[in-house]
């Protein structure tokens, strides 16, 4: 029986025949066609990775403190205080090839994102750049505030109402412009004043707030809310305008955000107080700073951790809240611990310092 044509060009079993590598090559071709139209053409992502870390300890080349205290004596500090930071680059700034993609998406050091999820469209990204600058500057004023009242030097500060909450049981009483004088009937004159005296309360009860406004004095009686977590707030953002004692100037252009106010804190407390905390030991850490010694989270924390250890960091502090990205993600060769306010966390540096790490507190898994 004839045999047709087209059989007979059929494989054995196990066999490729001449038409299959015909087809194999032209799809290994557009394959690799691709792959190098991937390696070279711009991708819309946003790699982020470690960025460099700064000692506040530390002098620039030409011998300038990056963290310079003027109005105060000041000692000299053994060991490192560093801040951490995340470097993010963009396709639309530079050319990506498919490996940095690729080990973005994979490294756990880093992180591939489209570009427009991180910096938003332009006028977000414009106003986010403008907000980061103006928190820069906000959180190292907030961080001598800290440092001082750590030292027992209660800071002086006008205490004005910028806005009220919409949910504020204050609508309608307090206004913007207000400047608060007292709480309850106790004279309020700094900021940790007025956040202890709040914080003294829980959600729902009633507090009397003193209040000047055109240079006349009155009180407002009003409920308390809570701020989701269980603690009493006003619902008033209060502006303090600081009489700070002494100067602090940082000699850093490069860095914004406010995530290095714990450690600008710290680096003001070294530099004041005659004690060597570290005695030689390499610090590194990250959180935001309140005037009131409250330490907030961040982003980024798993790059500044692995930042840290490239930086030659044995120790990373890092804020309570954060403590769910660090569980299991911590790199070999530094250990963290977490804090939650300044006192903690210069408790912390302290115990480091001494050797004596036992006492601190460690991120837990949740």
């Amino acid at each position: 029986m004839p045999v047709d044509e087209t059989d007979s060009a059929a494989p054995a079993s196990g066999e490729i025949g001449p038409h299959r590598y015909a087809v194999m090559s032209a799809a290994g071709l557009v394959a690799a066609v691709l792959l190098a139209l991937l390696s070279v053409l711009p991708a819309q992502f946003a790699i982020g990775g470690p960025g460099p870390t700064y000692d506040t300890l530390s002098e620039d080349d030409e011998g300038t403190p990056l963290v310079q205290i003027d109005g105060a004596e000041t000692y000299p500090a053994s060991g490192e205080l560093r801040l951490t930071t995340v470097s993010v680059a963009r396709s639309s700034s530079q050319m990506f090839t498919l490996g940095p993609v690729l080990r973005g998406w994979m490294s756990p050091e880093r992180y591939t994102q489209p570009e427009e999820a991180v910096f938003g469209t332009p006028d977000q990204e414009e106003q986010f750049d403008e907000q980061s600058q103006v928190e820069w500057v906000t959180s190292q004023e907030a961080a001598t505030v800290a440092a001082l009242e750590v030292l027992g030097e209660p800071v002086p500060a006008v205490l004005e109402v910028a806005e009220l909450s919409p949910e504020s049981n204050a609508v309608g009483l307090v206004e913007p412009g207000d400047i608060v004088t007292s709480v309850d009937g106790a004279e309020i004159s700094t900021f940790t004043e007025l956040t202890d005296a709040v914080t003294a309360h829980s959600p729902g009860d009633t507090i009397t707030l003193g209040y000047e406004r055109d240079g006349t004095d009155d009180e407002a009686t009003f409920e308390l809310g809570d701020d989701g977590e269980g603690n009493a707030i006003m619902g008033l953002y209060i502006n303090p305008d600081f009489d700070l004692p002494i100067d602090v100037t940082v000699q850093i252009d490069k860095v914004g955000g406010p995530s290095a106010g714990m450690m600008f804190s710290l680096g003001i407390l070294d530099k004041l107080t005659e004690e060597d905390e570290l005695n030689g030991q390499h610090v590194a850490g990250t959180g935001t700073i309140a005037a009131d010694g409250d330490v907030g989270p961040i982003g980024g924390i798993q790059m500044k951790m692995y930042g840290a250890r490239d930086a030659g960091a044995a120790f990373f502090l890092a804020p309570v809240e954060n403590c769910n990205e660090v569980v299991d993600h911590v790199p070999d060769g530094i250990e963290v611990f977490a804090v939650d306010t300044i006192d903690d966390a210069y408790e912390a540096i302290q115990a480091i310092g001494a050797d004596d790490t036992s006492a601190l507190a460690s991120c837990t898994a949740p």
